[in-house]
Order: structure tokens, then sequence, then C-alpha cells
């Protein structure tokens, strides 16, 4: 049983003027850092779906050092424009094999995810097999996901306007929350003044501020996240 992880970074980060994949975090960029994350909970393995700054994030990518970014495939989305749910198709073509029975959704604008948040949502999946598992931050539902084969075609199959929200509304009940007082499942970033206070919040809390002992309920919250 496999279990690889994406990290969605197609935009074209408009409101920030600049990548935000190479925006900095601590000496090092928000992709590195998740994909570190994301290696560091146990994914097999890792997939950065990138769009309309493909070049730019491979040169940061092929200059990093291996042991920065271990094993990661990238693969451009060229239809990134028409949403983020195109980029979550791209990347699951890649990683959709036999073999595979989950897959963890992650966006390059909420890198400040702990590396055991992303496990327990792992691990939450493994117990439940729910086709869709997501923190809960107070109320709020953030990143990453994970999601079940059970929901890939419908995922294939979901209007792209919609999003994959509508797939995620589809399952219910059904879905698990594991409630989390990991801020950064809900602290993304898309303008510069917002990077400038994560990473201020970054270098008081983030660094050291240990991990909590989570909790799995079926969902019954308000919705927030992007991938609801």
């Amino acid at each position: 049983m496999l279990l690889p992880a994406l990290v969605l970074s197609g935009g074209a980060s408009s409101r920030m003027g600049r990548p935000k994949a190479l925006l900095d975090l601590g000496g090092e960029t928000f992709l590195a850092h998740i994909i570190r994350t994301l290696a560091e909970a146990g994914a097999d393995d890792v997939v950065v779906v990138t769009g309309a700054h493909d070049e730019a994030i491979r040169a940061a990518l092929e200059a990093a050092p291996p042991d920065v970014v271990p094993g990661v495939r990238v693969v451009c989305n060229p239809d990134h424009a028409r949403g983020q749910l195109t980029s979550l198709r791209a990347g699951l073509a890649v990683v959709d094999h036999p073999g595979v029975a989950a897959v963890v959704v992650a966006l390059v604008d909420h890198p400040f995810v702990r590396p055991g948040t992303v496990r327990q949502l792992i691990e939450a999946w493994k117990k439940t097999r729910a086709p869709v598992v997501r923190p809960r931050l107070r109320g709020r539902h953030g990143h990453p996901v994970v999601f079940g084969r059970e929901v890939f075609d419908a995922l294939r199959a979901a209007p792209v306007e919609a999003g994959a929200r509508a797939v995620v509304r589809a399952c219910g009940s059904r879905v698990v929350d594991v409630d989390t007082d990991d801020e950064g499942t809900c602290l993304d970033v898309d303008t510069p003044g917002e990077h400038a206070r994560a990473i201020a919040w970054w270098r008081e809390f983030g660094r050291s501020r240990p991990q909590a002992a989570s909790r799995e309920s079926r969902a019954d919250g308000p919705a927030a996240s992007r991938l609801e």
C-alpha cells in the first residue's frame, strides 16, 4: 500500500508578485520546506505540480542539495489557469498506479504545517479508510487533505469551477476531521504583508511548538478550506 503526496504549485502568485513556492522560510524556500515536511511525515513519494512558474521552480529544485528535496518529481500542468483542480488531476495522473491507496494533497502557500500533523492525518486515514481526511483547527478546515482512492474518479470528473470541494461535500458524514492545534493547517500566504506576518509568527511560535494529540471525528464543522 502506497500513499504519495502532491504539492500544488501551479498558480500565478499574482497577489504576491513572485512565485510563492520560492518564498523564504528560515533559509529555505516554501516548497523545499513542504517537501521535507511530507517526507518526514512518511509520504512514499512527493510530486510537485507546477504551472505558471514551472521553469523557475524546476531550476530551484535542481539547484537544491539532494538531501533538501529527496526524490522529488515535477510535473507541469498546462491548464493551471483553469483552476486548482486541474493541478490536482495532473498530479494524480502521475502518482495513480496499482498499489496507491490514497494521496496527500498539500498547497504550496500552506508551508507551516508540522510533520507530526501530516503523520496524524495519514494515520487517521489508515485507521478509518475514509474517502477524505482533513485537519480541523477550532472548527476551521485546513490543509493538507488526504483523498482515498475511492474518490479519485470523482476528482477527475468534478466540474473544474467547483473544485475538489464538490467531491468532499458529496462524501458528507464519511469525511473524517482530525482536530489539531497546528496553526499551520490554516495559515496561508497570498500577499507580501501576509508573508511578513507569517514569518514573524513562525520565528516566535512555529519552529518549537510541540505536537499535541489529535482527535478524529466525522465531518460536522463549518467549511473554510479551498479543497473542501
